[in-house]
């Protein structure tokens, strides 16, 4: 794992491809064992492929694309159960982000 400098985030897919590509993917591999897996490759492919990790003050987020669960079309799926299969995949990939990254959600990089 490479050093993470919060500063180098803001150009992260030059600095950083290889991890956000391995948080997606163990995010991606958690949820498809645990939520119907049809949902979780929709969510990954309609909405995820277009959202956008950050790192301020401290902590990762990652920011959905406009009306996210409306870009969910390969599949039909009760509006609740997409909502919170989406909320859960975003705090799954976020604390992968944390893990890969070696960042507490408190405290700063580990070195």
């Amino acid at each position: 794992m490479a050093d993470f400098d919060p500063e180098k985030f803001e150009d992260k897919y030059a600095h950083y491809f290889t991890e956000l590509q391995r948080a997606y993917k163990n995010a991606f591999e958690t949820m498809n064992e645990r939520y119907d897996s049809d949902l979780v490759h929709a969510i990954d492919q309609q909405v995820l492929n277009e959202s956008e990790p950050f790192y301020e003050d401290g902590e990762f987020r990652v920011e959905l694309p406009e009306n996210p669960t409306e870009r969910v079309t390969a599949i039909v799926v009760d509006e609740e159960k997409l909502t919170t299969t989406l909320e859960r995949y975003v705090e799954e990939i976020e604390s992968e982000l944390r893990s890969v990254f070696g960042v507490d959600e408190t405290d700063e990089p580990k070195a």
